[in-house]
């Protein structure tokens, strides 16, 4: 009789004699995947320091609109200026008849408003001079001189020429060299990857200098900016000389054939003094790697700061050769009048204004589009007409 015993279970005998072979070849493909992945990893980190996490740019803000959309109106951007000192002003001059009363608190809302007091004090004048030989006798054409002084300030402060031509640079120098100061939390990384978003979307190559190498977060943001904008980045060690940087950046740029390069640098050391020496260092070792460079030198303005942008201003002025001046912020602000005091102080012309977090929101400053936008809606309410166009006395 045949034993009743069952036979032993072993698992090796009831395994596929492929099985192990597929597993080894799966576990090596996955450790090979891991490798590349490390390798890949290191040498995009090579020579860098990891910062803390930062807030990314949103896709939105890098996205330039198509070019058959319309840009947006700049009046919704300086809305809140317009409701600030510009609607004071409307409601002033919408009045039929000019005195001494109207001129008294003309004069306080003036020196009052953030255009400063040099600047405050020059459009009293110009509009007592010209009610003096009878030339203003309504409030909406009181608002017209006002523009027309505002429109003459600005147009002397250089911007005669027009908006800054981006698409000219090129015409200029190869590479064209942007150098870009200001205090930390003006807006300079965004205020260069937008920039540097507009310029690639024209086709050309442009390559950042993280120049500020004082803050591990300034190049990381702007590292995040150079992917988005389809830039690329020259960067050093944390705490690594910032001319050196910059140096290498512009001579890259000029080996390498690229089209624009954009510098950042850092907007806070331990004293004011430190900070200037260091930039007037950046621009004599800018100018050995390129002796015309930089071709530009944009000032970054937070112009939520009011008056304190000003003091900000002259005091750069005074230590660098400011070109030009970028305004960020305008649409969250009441205080946009301090674009007429700044260039009526500093005689530097105002390059592009920032109203929004769009990269089409950073646009080139255009002085009528600007003061038409601040005055036009006053004054056709104080005229009385609205049909009527915008500017012309009543």
């Amino acid at each position: 009789m045949p034993s009743s015993r069952l036979r032993p279970y072993h698992p090796r005998a009831m395994q596929d004699p492929l099985a192990s072979p597929l597993l080894l070849a799966a576990l090596g493909a996955l450790f090979v995947m891991v490798i590349l992945f490390l390798v890949l990893r290191a040498r995009r980190g090579a020579g860098t320091h990891a910062g803390p996490a930062l807030a990314q740019p949103s896709q939105s803000q890098v996205e330039a609109a198509p070019a058959s959309r319309p840009r947006p109106a700049l009046g919704a951007g300086l809305q809140k200026t317009r409701e600030g000192f510009v609607a004071r002003l409307g409601g002033l001059l919408g009045r039929k008849a000019i005195d001494e009363s109207m001129l008294a608190e003309l004069e306080e809302i003036l020196f009052t408003a953030d255009v400063g007091a040099r600047t405050a004090e020059r459009l009293l004048s110009r509009v007592r001079e010209r009610l003096a030989k009878k030339e203003l006798t309504r409030g909406s054409a009181v608002l017209t001189a006002l523009k027309e002084e505002g429109r003459a300030i600005l147009v002397k402060a250089g911007d005669s020429a027009g908006p800054f031509d981006l698409a000219r640079v090129g015409e200029r120098a190869k590479p064209f060299v942007l150098l870009t100061i200001g205090v930390n939390g003006a807006g300079k990384t965004t205020t260069i990857g937008k920039l540097g978003a507009k310029w690639t979307a024209e086709g050309k190559r442009v390559l950042f200098a993280a120049g500020d190498t004082f803050r591990a977060a300034a190049a990381e943001q702007l590292e995040v900016w150079a992917g988005r904008a389809s830039a690329d980045l020259v960067r050093g060690k944390e705490g690594a000389d910032p001319s050196a940087v910059i140096f290498d950046a512009v001579k890259r740029g000029i080996a390498e054939g690229y089209d624009v390069v954009i510098a950042d640098t850092a907007g806070r050391l331990q004293t004011k003094t430190e900070l200037m020496q260091e930039l007037q260092k950046v621009r004599r070792v800018i100018q050995k790697a390129m002796p015309d460079a930089p071709h530009e030198t944009f000032l970054v303005l937070d112009s939520t700061n009011g008056q304190n942008a000003i003091s900000q201003a002259r005091l750069f002025k005074e230590a660098v050769a400011v070109t030009g001046i970028v305004l960020t912020k305008l649409d969250g602000t009441a205080k946009g009048g301090v674009v007429l005091g700044i260039c009526e102080e500093l005689e530097v012309p105002v390059r592009f204004i920032g109203i929004g977090e769009k990269v089409d929101d950073l646009r080139p400053f255009d002085a009528e589009e600007f003061v038409s936008a601040l005055f036009d809606e006053a004054i056709s309410q104080a005229s009385g007409d609205t049909g009527n166009q915008a500017g012309q006395p009543a």
